[in-house]
């Protein structure tokens, strides 16, 4: 029987970055997720962006409703419960999140499509502790593109300058309780793809979650707990031809009973900078790949975007 997901310690990483990103990718080939174990992403960042994100969520409708970031493409700020919705799917997800964005430099040409982070002061923690994650996940992501790009044949250091003021977003996400709740098995979250070019996932500790096997089998996503659950995005994809392939995923509804509490689970979706041109690799294209037309990660974004519902077409 086949093992999926068999996790990957970031400790072979350390030793030996070129077996990390093979070990990685290999398992990308396959189901285009991964497991990373033993991550450098400090506990106590992580205990302090969760206690602040249960208390944002705590907060009444009408405060959280102030920091709403849908005129902006949701890529800031609050998005509220029932407003995304997955590509081609006219139900909205059982959900509601905010988006944390990079902080960039007074003088940064991307601030004319990158808008700041708005600061919430009805929770005193939250600026400095969602920061602080979104730095230590931002670092952890640039070390596990450095084991991509040796996968590839590329050097360690490739995908560094592309990256490193990329519109790359924290999501602080929420799963209601519901008190009255579906059946088990029922869609929380639909099936879908990640626009990005990695994503880097907390809390998936609880069950739920599902990656579509080529096969068409639905495989679930049960890493232990203190692993992160690392996905190609479509961006990755897109550059490597396929070979490296974004996968459908999906999130179901846990047991009645289970789902009466809340869920949490905070994704960090790594994005290129926005006037990197995603032109498929060679080397990959050589493989077997298939190639599509060159595009910008900004032009990309905003595509997809309006395909699920944050931009209006």
């Amino acid at each position: 029987m086949i093992e999926y997901f068999k996790p990957v310690p970031f400790s072979l990483f350390r030793k030996d970055k070129k077996a990390f990103g093979d070990a990685l990718c290999q398992s990308f080939r396959e189901t285009g997720f991964a497991v990373v174990s033993e991550h450098t992403v400090d506990q106590g960042i992580i205990d302090r962006n969760l206690e602040a994100t249960k208390a944002f969520f705590a907060l009444p409708e009408e405060v959280k409703a102030q920091y709403d970031g849908r005129d902006g493409g949701g890529q800031r700020g609050y998005t509220a419960f029932g407003t995304e919705n997955a590509k081609g799917n006219a139900h909205a997800d059982l959900k509601e999140f905010w988006h944390t964005g990079r902080d960039l430099p007074v003088d940064s040409p991307y601030r004319t499509t990158m808008a700041d982070t708005p600061s919430v002061s009805e929770v005193a923690s939250f600026d400095e502790s969602t920061r602080a994650l979104y730095n230590a996940l931002d670092e952890m992501g640039r070390q596990i593109l450095e084991g991509v790009a040796l996968h590839l044949g590329l050097p360690e250091g490739w995908f560094d300058d592309k990256v490193n003021f990329g519109n790359s977003i924290l999501r602080l996400l929420h799963y209601p309780p519901q008190m009255s709740p579906p059946s088990e098995g029922t869609v929380r979250a639909g099936a879908h793809e990640d626009i990005n070019v990695i994503t880097l996932l907390l809390g998936a500790e609880e069950a739920g979650l599902q990656a579509l096997h080529r096969s068409g089998t639905w495989l679930d996503v049960n890493p232990p707990e203190g692993a992160l659950v690392i996905n190609c995005g479509d961006m990755l994809q897109r550059l490597t031809a396929g070979v490296l392939p974004s996968t459908t995923h999906r999130v179901l509804n846990p047991t009645p009973e289970r789902a009466k509490f809340p869920r949490y689970s905070t994704p960090f979706f790594l994005h290129f900078n926005q006037d990197y041109l995603i032109d498929p690799l060679p080397g990959c294209v050589a493989e077997g790949g298939k190639a599509e037309p060159a595009i910008t990660a900004q032009d990309y974004l905003m595509e997809r975007l309006r395909e699920i519902g944050l931009v209006k077409a």
